[in-house]
């Protein structure tokens, strides 16, 4: 059977150890490749709202991608919904969205969800997103959200512990959840810190995504 490529396209470094050590863990078999364009972040920060340049920043993405002989590919960069479905519909093969799977089985587990972020201008394309996929699912929901900007300041200077015990912290105010989504890639470290509690699910974009793709690819 032919080993499969998955490409992982990354907007910030801090997504690519999450990601690759989630596949080791329940996907060793793929054959993952790593590109990464910091700038997009950045750019996205100055802009402040997605614009068709970015978009076709992100077809072109993938089209290099798919010319590579990615069999699919999985984007890790929560705030660019819209440019990630473009480059969708430009290519062929499987293409994720980093929190689409963990948005549906998020609306599977309950009608009240929290979103905790420490990227803020994600929040408003994830929140879309999270709409628009109730609505396809026929499901009535109630979000929150959360931002913690200080935690990825945190993260960016090396002090992993102080980013996972402020996502810790903050996950304490939403006690009254059905589910609890950790939106970026870099924060699935702070799962392990965040208690278990009955009636609350607390759900990360890698496992969730690793998961779907290989359902995708029809692995097992």
């Amino acid at each position: 059977m032919k080993t499969p490529r998955i490409a992982l396209i990354h907007a910030t470094p801090v997504a690519i150890d999450p990601i690759c050590t989630t596949f080791k863990r329940l996907w060793p078999q793929a054959q993952v490749s790593n590109l990464l364009d910091d700038s997009l972040s950045r750019d996205l920060a100055a802009a402040g709202s997605l614009g068709q340049s970015m978009i076709d920043r992100f077809c072109t993405l993938a089209r290099y991608t798919e010319a590579s002989g990615a069999d699919a590919i999985l984007f890790t960069c929560s705030a660019f919904g819209p440019a990630i479905e473009a480059a969708r519909a430009a290519v062929k093969i499987p293409v994720l969205k980093p929190n689409e799977a963990m948005m549906e089985e998020a609306i599977a587990t309950g009608p009240r969800i929290a979103l905790l972020a420490t990227f803020e201008p994600s929040l408003p394309a994830m929140r879309t997103e999270l709409e628009q996929l109730a609505v396809a699912r026929n499901a009535k929901i109630e979000i929150s959200v959360r931002a913690i900007p200080t935690a990825l300041s945190a993260l960016h200077a090396g002090d992993c512990d102080g980013h996972d015990a402020q996502i810790a912290a903050a996950a304490d105010e939403f006690n009254a959840c059905d589910a609890l989504l950790l939106c970026q890639f870099s924060m699935a470290s702070a799962a392990e810190r965040i208690p278990a509690q009955r009636g609350r699910s607390v759900f990360t974009s890698p496992y969730s995504a690793v998961a779907r793709l290989k359902q995708l690819l029809a692995v097992h």
